[in-house]
């Protein structure tokens, strides 16, 4: 039998057809399977070829509308897109305690992003760091005749710093170049001028620049949401002081940390994935952020006023964008930012971070209560008996038993539900 390769010259040349037979080919998918992945859904298979690369079907996840949001006295429906169980109930249940004196707060520090120019070759690298600084004019009328549209509607390179950084491989001189990018994410605006700029700093500090790249670690475009939960809407003072001692778990191990932000990012990256935005940026942002310090830590801040009511408080970068990549390409993105209503990067920011504020409220709430499993079971629940097979009310029914008896397992599903289509037959016979 001849080995399988998976080492196919000119894959990508060939049609979207071909690439999936040859798949199919390989891996033995079925005409069922290959059927599946042709199915065409709200992506067409030709925008999904121009996407990306190697393109051989698209895939669904759930889309879906967490209600009751008031973000700076503005009602919102927010469309996540996720596969995780509870997450979007949790948020529209977390919204609906936290809509008194205007709902959830949040502002942004403004749409700067960060480009670095990584010079090496400098034998002398902290006094280059001052000619570069010296010639910031120059480099930053380089870098905005990049792109005049952007300089005309407001945005374009507005500051150079540089920074002097110890590696293993000796020092390094790096240069930011701090871009306005308005509307837009800012990734193909930020690498066009850094690699623009790059041979005016050769020339400049002498030294040799290698990577000419976006940042995202963006810590100039900050999202910052903070919020009130009174006492008596989430059953007095022992659950603020419950909720206010989990999140203190989280400050004080790293561990905890993790799992505490992933709970932020169950909502933020749901509502990313439901606009097209970058999320492995944002995500990367976030946690590089998180230890900024040195020491990994919560995003977010969870305290007990004067008056006993719970007041949280959140602040994370996030480069959003309106315009451009698959925001503007996905069909069902532009639809998410239509469903939003949002008219700027900087709304859908705060927008952003006041859902990962709420979304990690729901989670501590649980926690520190009734625990995290409780709802979250009966979603799962529901989920093992449709992979065990059950279809129309048979779901609920053999999710029902399984809750009921403690065992939420696979194997225990297709036993019920076997169960229940022979009392089924029975009973029509």
């Amino acid at each position: 039998m001849q080995e399988k390769s998976s080492r196919i010259p000119g894959f990508y040349k060939l049609s979207l057809e071909e690439r999936l037979r040859l798949v199919a080919d390989f891996a033995g998918l079925s005409g069922e399977e290959v059927e599946t992945l042709k199915k065409v859904g709200n992506l067409d298979l030709k925008i999904a070829d121009i996407m990306i690369e190697n393109v051989i079907g698209t895939m669904a996840y759930p889309f879906a509308v967490a209600v009751n949001f008031l973000i700076n006295g503005r009602d919102y429906l927010i469309p996540m897109v996720i596969e995780e169980s509870s997450v979007v109930a949790a948020a529209s249940n977390a919204a609906r305690v936290m809509r008194r004196d205007g709902g959830i707060r949040a502002r942004t520090t403004g749409p700067l992003m960060i480009g670095q120019i990584q010079v090496l070759g400098l034998r002398d690298p902290w006094y280059q760091r001052m000619i570069v600084l010296e010639h910031k004019e120059e480099i930053l009328d380089l870098a905005n005749a990049q792109d005049p549209v952007l300089v005309k509607l407001g945005g374009g390179a507005k500051d150079v710093e540089a920074r002097v950084v110890e590696g293993p491989r000796g020092p390094m001189l790096i240069v930011h170049l701090i871009v306005d990018v308005r509307d837009a994410m800012g990734a193909n605006a930020v690498n066009t001028m850094a690699e623009a700029v790059s041979p005016l700093i050769e020339k400049i500090t002498g030294g040799r620049t290698h990577l000419r790249i976006i940042s995202n670690l963006a810590d100039k475009r900050l999202v910052r949401a903070w919020v009130k939960v009174y006492k008596e809407e989430i059953g007095g003072e022992n659950v603020v002081d419950a909720i206010v001692d989990a999140w203190a778990f989280a400050a004080a191990d790293p561990y905890r940390a993790a799992t505490h932000n992933k709970g932020i990012m169950n909502g933020v990256i749901a509502v990313a994935l439901a606009t097209g935005q970058d999320h492995r940026a944002i995500e990367a942002g976030a946690h590089a952020y998180a230890a900024k310090d040195g020491r990994y830590r919560p995003l977010s801040v969870w305290e007990k006023d004067k008056d006993g009511n719970l007041v949280g408080s959140l602040e994370m970068p996030m480069a959003v964008g309106i315009v451009g990549g698959a925001t503007k390409v996905h069909p069902v993105a532009r639809i998410a930012l239509k469903i939003l209503g949002v008219k700027t990067a900087t709304e859908l920011a705060e927008v952003m971070g006041a859902v990962g504020l709420a979304q990690n409220f729901a989670a501590l709430r649980a926690l520190a209560t009734e625990g995290i499993q409780k709802g979250h079971m009966k979603l799962h629940a529901r989920n093992i008996a449709v992979m065990a097979g059950a279809t129309g009310e048979l779901v609920d029914r053999v999710a029902q038993i399984m809750i009921e008896e403690g065992k939420i397992r696979f194997d225990y599903a297709k036993e019920l539900i076997e169960k229940l289509s022979k009392e089924g037959e029975v009973g029509k016979n």
